[in-house]
């Protein structure tokens, strides 16, 4: 009889120690695979506010072209001019609204290092702007919160 028993009881299942085992090592693994995705997730971030910023550099130059190669004479806060009641807006040289941040672009008077215009994006997270800092070879300098870009 107790034979029987003891087979019983062995054939029974896991037991509550197995169990939690097994859920705390899923737990962990899942820990895991949440801190890289979140580290992937800010870098897609700042790879999609450095390719409006590019996006608004080519608008720029389009218009610099378009206005028989001259800069214009007021700064330009970008997606939010109508197009056609700004003459220097560049929205129209956009395809799509850039987001993420707030872009403007200014374009400096009397300007003796050779910059053209310097495109912001301001109002950037910690975690998005550190990212977009490590892009070095974008030529793009973060401060705090803001990115910028120059056209030369």
């Amino acid at each position: 009889m107790k034979k029987r028993i003891k087979k019983y009881r062995k054939a029974k299942g896991f037991t509550l120690i197995e169990l939690l085992i097994v859920i705390i090592i899923i737990g962990i693994l899942a820990g895991m695979m949440m801190l890289s995705t979140g580290a992937a997730t800010d870098k897609a971030k700042a790879t999609a506010v450095l390719s409006d910023m590019r996006n608004i550099k080519a608008a720029t130059v389009m218009m610099y072209t378009d206005n028989d190669n001259k800069w214009p004479s007021d700064d330009i806060t970008v997606g939010n001019s109508v197009e056609g009641t700004n003459p220097n807006s560049i929205d129209k040289y956009l395809d799509s609204k850039p987001t993420g941040a707030t872009y403007s672009v200014t374009f400096p008077k009397n300007d003796t290092t050779g910059i053209k215009a310097t495109i912001q994006a301001s109002g950037l997270d910690g975690k998005i702007a550190e990212k977009l800092s490590g892009l070095n070879s974008a030529g793009v300098t973060v401060s705090g919160d803001t990115a910028s870009m120059h056209i030369r």
